[in-house]
């Protein structure tokens, strides 16, 4: 999807409390301390390659290093690259200042929520993007959960998460300040 169809997308989501909540998890993303703190990983059947390339593109146009992203597999066969070689050994080492990104659509098998617990323990932020699975979202310090009646589905949210991720946040220009002032002092306008 590229960033025509996410604007198309966030157009036809205004109003429905996506867009705020993708941003809010995006931020979420940022607070990642350092490149290579921001860990990925899915479950045995569906690794998240999709979202980890998005980061990877919204971390260098953002210019955000901290937002770049270590795709964390099951199995990595022998001989892979070594950004692709990274297994579930480094969920272990996962500390304080760095955050995990739990991608499941489906229920997360029982040795990834014990992984997660582990690294919840030693001091990482966990955050979960996921279908409906309560023990997950019980371990995440914040979830994004996408039920099957979602108005997006499970890679549109994606998108607008990694997109999110990306956004840099706007800062209000004077007038903007000023008429929450207005606003604040005298109440809303009434037309």
């Amino acid at each position: 999807m590229d960033s025509g169809s996410v604007e198309v997308l966030r157009d036809l989501l205004a109003g429905s409390g996506w867009l705020e909540r993708t941003r809010e998890f995006g931020l979420a993303l940022r607070t990642t301390r350092s490149p290579g703190g921001l860990l990925l990983v899915g479950t045995p059947l569906e690794e998240p390659w999709h979202l980890t390339a998005h980061l990877t593109d919204e971390a260098r146009y953002a210019d955000l290093p901290q937002l770049t992203p270590t795709l964390v597999r099951w199995s990595p066969p022998p001989g892979a690259p070594p950004h692709l070689a990274i297994g579930l050994e480094r969920l272990e080492a996962a500390r304080r200042g760095e955050t995990l990104l739990v991608v499941a659509e489906q229920e997360a098998p029982v040795p990834l929520l014990e992984r997660v617990d582990d690294a919840r323990r030693t001091g990482a932020t966990i955050l979960a993007l996921e279908g409906g699975d309560r023990e997950l979202a019980g371990l995440a310090h914040d979830a994004i959960i996408v039920p099957l009646d979602a108005p997006v589905s499970f890679d549109g949210a994606q998108h607008l998460v990694s997109a999110a991720a990306g956004e840099m946040p706007k800062r209000p220009g004077l007038r903007d300040r000023l008429a929450r002032l207005l606003e604040r002092v005298s109440g809303p306008q009434v037309d």
